[in-house]
C-alpha cells in the first residue's frame, strides 16, 4: 500500500503498536508500556484529526510502567498532565484496557505505525516477528514507521523484504547509555537486559545519534522516524505529521 497522497481520501489513520504486560527477569518487576510515549502522540495525532488505533502483538488488557504513571507514589511522572488527563478518561483509559491482537489488525488500512516504548518492549518486542516485521512492512510499501524509546530495540533485528537491515546507511536514535545510567541509579541496579547504543554502535553501516540525557530528540531519515526517550513521543509524532500532511 503506497502512502496517500490524496487529502480527500478520508482522516489519516496511525496503528499505534504498545507491548503487552510482562514481568523482568533481572528485577522480577511488572512492566509494560510507558505512558507519555502512547498519551504525547496521540493527543498530537488526534489533534491534527487522524483516526488511532491502539494495538499490542497479543491484544488485551495493557499495562503501563509503574514510573510512567503520574499517580505513582515514586512522583517520577508526576508533572506528565497529559497522560493524567488520559488515564483519567474513561473513555481514552479503555483504549489500553481492549487492545486488539495485531494478527486481527489489517494493517494495510493504516498510512503510518508507530511503535511505543517502555520495558516491555525489551523483553518482549525484540524477536517477536509480529513486531519487527512491522517496520520493514510499512518502509516497504513507501508508508512512515516510527518507533521511540526501548521500542528501537527491533531496529537492531528488523530487515527489509531482500535481507538489508532497516537501519543500513539510515541514521536513527533511541535510548541512549547515558539515560540507562540515570535509570540503573534510580533503580539501584541494571534494569534491562541489554543497551540499544551499545548494540547499534556494533551494527556496521548505521548511523546511531543521541542527544542530551532525556531531552526532546527525534530523527527522520526517508519514511524512518525515530524518537530517543519517552520526552521524545511528541517530537517524533510531529515528524510523522510533516511527513503524512493532514
Amino acid at each position: 500500500m503506497p502512502a496517500r497522497t490524496d487529502s480527500t481520501a478520508g482522516p489519516r489513520r496511525i496503528l499505534m503498536v504498545a507491548a503487552n504486560p510482562a514481568t523482568s527477569p533481572l528485577t522480577g518487576w511488572p512492566v509494560g508500556f510507558w505512558w507519555a510515549e502512547l498519551t504525547h502522540p496521540y493527543l498530537r495525532f488526534t489533534e491534527a484529526g487522524y483516526e488511532v488505533l491502539i494495538a499490542s502483538p497479543d491484544g488485551g488488557a495493557l499495562e503501563g510502567d509503574a514510573f510512567s504513571d503520574p499517580s505513582d507514589p515514586s512522583g517520577y511522572s508526576a508533572d506528565d498532565v497529559i497522560s493524567r488527563g488520559f488515564i483519567a478518561s474513561p473513555p481514552h483509559r479503555d483504549l489500553v484496557r481492549a487492545t486488539p491482537a495485531l494478527a486481527d489488525v489489517d494493517t494495510d488500512a493504516f498510512d503510518a505505525v508507530f511503535l511505543v516504548g517502555g520495558q516491555s518492549p525489551m523483553l518482549t518486542f525484540r524477536g517477536d516477528d509480529r513486531v519487527t516485521g512491522l517496520v520493514p512492512r510499512f518502509l516497504s510499501t513507501g508508508r512512515i514507521a516510527a518507533v521511540v524509546c526501548h521500542a528501537t530495540c527491533v531496529l537492531l533485528d528488523a530487515a527489509m523484504p531482500d535481507g538489508t537491515p532497516v537501519v543500513a546507511g539510515r541514521t536513527w536514535t533511541g535510548f541512549a547509555n547515558s539515560e540507562e545510567d540515570v535509570a540503573d541509579a534510580f533503580a539501584g541496579r541494571p534494569i534491562q537486559p541489554f543497551r540499544i547504543e551499545d548494540e547499534a554502535r556494533r551494527m556496521p553501516g548505521t548511523n546511531f545519534i543521541v542527544h542530551g540525557a532525556f531531552r526532546p530528540h527525534a530523527v527522520r531519515d526517508g519514511d524512518l522516524i525515530t524518537g530517543q526517550q519517552q520526552h521524545s513521543g511528541a517530537a517524533a509524532a510531529d515528524l510523522v505529521i510533516q511527513g503524512l500532511g493532514r
